[in-house]
């Protein structure tokens, strides 16, 4: 009987898509054992490539939109998954709003919104989703949620009734809510907030504190940005009642988690185990004899929620042995034994420059697994 392989592997960065990843496994299986029954899987933490592994491990579509950009002056182009029912999308906010979109010259988080994430979750509700899945890694935001709140109609009011900008800057003349104004279709949508980020809101922990300097904010800046979202988290209080500042992830994506909690009704779900449910990866491992994974860097913190940390627990659940391919591999890797990897390994026969490993990405993962499957064919 023929050998089966599950390769579930997330990307490998600026190298490879998960897809990718899965495509050049399977080249160095069938080098040693070219009948094999093999099963992609590529997947997600719930960060950048969410919407590929989702899409492409379904069988889903791509839909194109133009939106607000990170500086919501600017359209760019994104696109978001509908999954084969045509009610489950997937949107990433970094395809609208991410930090990658904006030259480091332009990065700053007063200005910056999660407008054209509300234009995305607008577009997914026109293809009549029913269910709406946002990754919300990646930002180039600091708006607690409020530009995403005011592109599906909600009005954030200042004093004299004046409708606030969008951007960070913009939140300490908030005074009123209106949530009345919200598109209605939002009331009997689905939301999932795919997340593995517990930060608060506010607080040394926060939104402010721990991303906006990643963000392009000054030290000054980043006092400026906590002093507002504390405000707008006592806005939101005053005016519907949530106490939204210390809940866990609502400092996510610059406090994007927040604005979905409150406007949305969203619910936090951990991102791996999100993109496992929907890809039915559980139900291919417990079939298969050998599991391969991987991504761009494997250390301690990837059993803090990365794909590969979920596809070996679960390989571990069913006693199969998993393989986990890096690009990098760094501090403490050995704790990861203790987490269901068998064995992990570096995609770098030699030394090179980054450019260099980055172009020859596939090459490496490649050959890296034929030798690994060589080994275990040896009787």
């Amino acid at each position: 009987m023929e050998k089966v392989f599950v390769l579930a592997p997330d990307s490998f960065k600026e190298s490879m898509s998960a897809k990718k990843a899965c495509e050049a496994m399977e080249r160095g299986i069938r080098k040693v054992l070219p009948k094999a029954e093999i099963h992609h899987v590529p997947m997600a933490d719930g960060g950048e490539g969410t919407v590929d592994a989702l899409v492409d491990g379904s069988g889903g579509t791509r839909i194109a939109v133009s939106v607000s950009g990170p500086i919501a002056t600017e359209k760019v182009t994104a696109y978001f998954g509908l999954l084969p029912d045509n009610q489950t999308a997937v949107i990433e906010m970094a395809k609208a709003n991410g930090l990658e979109l904006l030259p480091e010259d332009k990065r700053n988080p007063l200005i910056t919104s999660t407008y054209g994430t509300g234009e995305m979750i607008k577009a997914a509700l026109d293809q009549g989703a029913k269910k709406i899945i946002i990754g919300i890694g990646g930002s180039a935001t600091n708006d607690g949620g409020a530009g995403m709140a005011q592109a599906l109609g909600i009005r954030l009011l200042d004093k004299e009734n004046n409708e606030l900008p969008v951007g960070g800057g913009a939140l300490s003349k908030l005074a009123k809510i209106d949530v009345t104004t919200i598109d209605p279709r939002i009331a009997d949508t689905e939301i999932i907030i795919a997340s593995d980020v517990t930060n608060p809101l506010t607080g040394p922990n926060g939104a402010s504190v721990v991303f906006a300097p990643q963000k392009g904010a000054t030290a000054g800046l980043v006092e400026k940005l906590e002093e507002n979202l504390v405000h707008y988290a006592q806005v939101i209080k005053k005016e519907l009642g949530i106490d939204i500042k210390n809940h866990p992830g609502a400092g996510a994506a610059g406090g994007l988690g927040a604005g979905l909690l409150v406007f949305t009704g969203a619910k936090m779900r951990s991102g791996i185990e999100l993109v496992i449910e929907l890809t039915h990866l559980e139900e291919m491992i417990t079939k298969a004899d050998y599991v391969f994974t991987g991504e761009g860097s494997i250390d301690y913190q990837t059993k803090f929620g990365k794909a590969p940390y979920g596809v070996a627990k679960l390989a571990e659940k069913h006693q199969k042995p998993v393989f986990a391919c890096a690009g990098h591999m760094g501090e403490h890797v050995e704790t990861l034994y203790e987490e269901g990897m068998t064995a992990i390994f570096s995609i770098l026969s030699k030394p090179s420059s980054l450019e260099d490993a980055l172009k020859k990405g596939e090459e490496n993962l490649e050959q890296l697994v034929e030798n690994i499957v060589r080994v275990l064919c040896i009787k």
